[in-house]
């Protein structure tokens, strides 16, 4: 089962490397590794050039935001599992590719998602666990960590892509669409697989946290859904955990050692 990873980077000479070397180190062989550039100015693409060779496809070429490249490398993307590794993200640890072969293998399913932790100057500042799929929880503000799901190809090309009318929200919609929706067969890998490092558009500001907040409205209405009317509230708020979470974790080892 070939997976494809899919990076997309802007001006990303800062970070590039460390993902690029994080995929490289997988110990899955049967990898796919496309990286589509928004036409960068910095030296992201002389970094790219010294690992060519080990990189399935690069593109550079302006796009219309981070969806639109996403799409690209989908659609050109020959494996039969989709996953995405964002520029200033990097793999848990090397065998992460393998543990989600496993978890397909042993399952019937379209799709996998697991945990995510978010790091700030190298410490762990947000541990995002995000528990066994029950499909009522998104009308409680719950939807699964991105750069941790995985899906078939097959899937976006029956269901579609990366809706680009939304700005910041459309990996929202489209896991809302997938998983809410369409009920496409999905399984939670009990794992962090992914270290993102702390930012992300939709909570870079308050103004972009409100912009996501309305994109999540509208995501529920181009589906023709019915959220509850405290839907949008208790999204965020669930993210609070989040932050106590790694505190937890570090007072738990605390007392065992």
């Amino acid at each position: 089962m070939k997976i494809s990873i899919i990076t997309v980077c802007y001006n990303s000479e800062k970070t590039i490397e460390k993902t690029v070397q994080s995929v490289l180190k997988q110990t899955y062989s049967d990898i796919e590794y496309i990286i589509i550039d928004g036409n960068s100015k910095d030296n992201t693409l002389g970094i790219l050039e010294k690992y060519s060779s080990n990189i399935s496809k690069i593109i550079s070429e302006p796009d219309f935001g981070i969806y639109d490249a996403i799409n690209k490398g989908i659609k050109i993307a020959s494996g039969e599992l989709i996953g995405l590794l964002h520029a200033d993200d990097e793999f848990a640890y090397n065998n992460v590719l393998k543990d989600v072969r496993s978890c397909f293998y042993k399952n019937e399913i379209d799709a996998i998602y697991s945990d995510l932790q978010y790091l700030k100057k190298n410490k762990i500042h947000r541990h995002w666990k995000s528990g066994k799929f029950v499909i009522s929880k998104f009308k409680w503000g719950w939807m699964p960590p991105h750069p941790t799901f995985y899906c078939k190809k097959e899937c976006f090309e029956k269901l579609g892509y990366y809706n680009l009318k939304f700005s910041i929200s459309a990996d929202y919609e489209l896991m809302l669409r997938f998983l809410y929706k369409n009920k496409i067969k999905v399984e939670y890998l009990s794992k962090v697989l992914v270290l993102m490092q702390i930012g992300g558009k939709s909570n870079a500001s308050i103004q972009n946290r409100l912009l996501a907040n309305n994109e999540d409205k509208i995501a529920w209405i181009v589906n023709n859904l019915t959220p509850y009317f405290f839907t949008f509230w208790l999204k965020p708020v669930r993210k609070l955990f989040q932050f106590i979470l790694p505190f937890l974790i570090k007072n738990q080892k605390n007392i065992l050692s």
